[in-house]
Formats: C-alpha cells, structure tokens, sequence
C-alpha cells in the first residue's frame, strides 16, 4: 500500500492552514495513496538515549507543513523524505537567511540590512547609532522593517522618518529582523508565484490601495496574471537555488517593470491561488510527489 503523511503545526487555527492538508489528501487519493494528516506532536521524533528515535512508520514520504526546524531535521537524519526538505524550510522560514543564500546568484532583491541582535531589553538605540546611520544612507526613506519570522504579511513595519524608524527598531530589538529599500514603483502590489518541481505552474497580482504590504490577508485584491519570461525564469532560478520542491516566491516590480524577489514561502497557502487562477495546485504537487517517490 502507497502511504504518505502530512505534518501540520500543532497550534495552528488558520482556516487556510486547515485547508492545505485537506487539499492534498483529495488529490492524493485520486492517485491510489492513503495518506495520514496528523499535527507535529509527541509521537513524531525526539532524542532517546543518545540516538534518534522516530515515531513515524510505515510511510513512503512526509509532507512537512510545519516550520519546527527540529523536527524536521530529526526526521531527516531518520532516513525519511520530506517535501521540502528541512534545509529548505529553515532557509525560507528566515527571512535575512532566504536572503543571504540567494546573495551572489544574479537574483534582483531590495537592498538589505540585517538587524543587529539586541540580548539587553535595557539597551537603548541610541548605542547603535552608526547603524542608524548606515540605513538611512543606503536604503533612506520610507524603509521596510521585517521580523525575520513572520508570515502572511505579519511583521512586516514601514518607517517614514528617523523617529518612526527608532520606534521600531526599539520594537524589534531582542528579535531577529533586517532592514530593506522600499521599491516604491511595487508599493501595495506584487505577483505570487507558485513553483513545483522546479517549474512555475501558476500566477497571481495582489494588489492593496490601503497598504504598502498586498497580502490578501491584509486586504490586498487578487487577479490571475500571465507570467512574462523573466519573472518565470527568476521564480523558478530561486526554487532550484534553494533546492525547494513546492513554494510561494512574491516578487515586486521595479521601476522598469523587471522582477524583484522580495520573500520566499516554503509552505505557501495555495487556496486563494487556486481560486484566483483556476489551476488545481495540490493536484500539481501530489502528482510531483507521486513521480519522485514511485515514478
């Protein structure tokens, strides 16, 4: 019997996220494959005795929808194929990390700053001052500020002055988070683009006439949209650098309307993809599966 199972985080309340695992077990019944949805639990993998010990049997493969890096790396040095793989996921799940392994790639990104990691709630901005002044010189204003985990638009500030930008760096101090240029021909509009098995599938703007960030979740208007060539190249070019089989690649637009990748989505939500293009994307992604684990 074909067997494959789908780990979901164990907290999560999201309907989108509740929908994905659902999806995907549709499709992969079409194909003859009973698979399991359980939530990454106590009876996944821990340490006993020194030595790896998984909880999970019998099943060919793991669709990991969760972002516990721990886990999923246990899971690995099991033997046990995940989609992704738990390199690409905590590359992806950390924003200046996702950027950092594409520097060097002839990958166009909005000029970024990594924050400097504060361990003192009682140090004041102030003692930083030559960073303050390095982003105001390199990236000016108004500059994006991101937690360096964070989805769904969440996380995610604008600072339009030297005050807004203190305020929030006073916010964001003892958290990981990074500093970008605004692109400000892409403010409030973007294109998310779904690859699989290193090849994009499907398309779609997002666009919001009340906010600098489009995420749906946030207001943001969704419309199908046929890819150009360069966006294509440059999604699928990311997906192969960093070695995902399924994700969500949001790419603005510049001045010239040349692409410019602005994150990358390990587990992206496809729901609202689905719904917008018209194209069956657990469908797509259970059939790569399929083919990479049986084929």
């Amino acid at each position: 019997m074909k067997r494959g199972l789908i780990l979901v985080n164990a907290y999560s309340r999201l309907i989108s996220a509740s929908n994905q695992p659902k999806r995907l077990k549709e499709e992969f019944e079409k194909l003859g494959v009973v698979v399991d949805i359980k939530k990454n639990s106590i009876d996944t993998a821990m340490i006993i005795e020194g030595n790896v010990q998984s909880f999970i049997e019998d099943y060919d493969f793991v669709i990991y929808l969760d972002k516990d890096k721990y886990t999923s790396s246990l899971l690995e040095k099991e033997g046990i194929r995940l989609f992704n793989r738990h390199e690409a996921i905590r590359l992806c799940d950390d924003k200046m990390d996702t950027h950092i392994r594409l520097a060097g790639h002839g990958i166009s990104m909005p000029d970024t700053i990594g924050g400097l990691l504060c361990y003192n709630e009682e140090a004041t901005i102030d003692e930083v001052m030559p960073r303050i002044n390095l982003i105001e010189e390199k990236l000016g204003y108004p500059c994006v500020i991101k937690e360096c985990y964070g989805s769904l638009g969440a996380k995610v500030y604008c600072a339009n002055n030297r005050n807004e930008l203190l305020q929030l760096m006073e916010k964001v101090k003892l958290k990981s988070h990074l500093f970008q240029k605004m692109i400000a021909s892409s403010r409030g509009r973007d294109v998310r683009v779904i690859v699989i098995g290193g090849k994009a599938v499907c398309a779609m703007q997002r666009t919001s006439k009340t906010d600098f960030r489009s995420n749906i979740e946030l207001g943001g208007v969704a419309e199908p949209i046929e890819l150009s060539e360069s966006f294509r190249e440059i999604s699928e070019r990311v997906a192969d650098i960093l070695e995902l089989d399924y994700c969500g690649i949001d790419i603005l637009y510049g001045q010239e309307g040349e692409p410019i990748v602005c994150e990358v989505n390990s587990n992206a939500f496809f729901g609202a993809m689905e719904s917008v293009s018209g194209v069956n994307v657990a469908g797509k992604y259970a059939e790569y599966i399929y083919e990479t684990i049986y084929g």
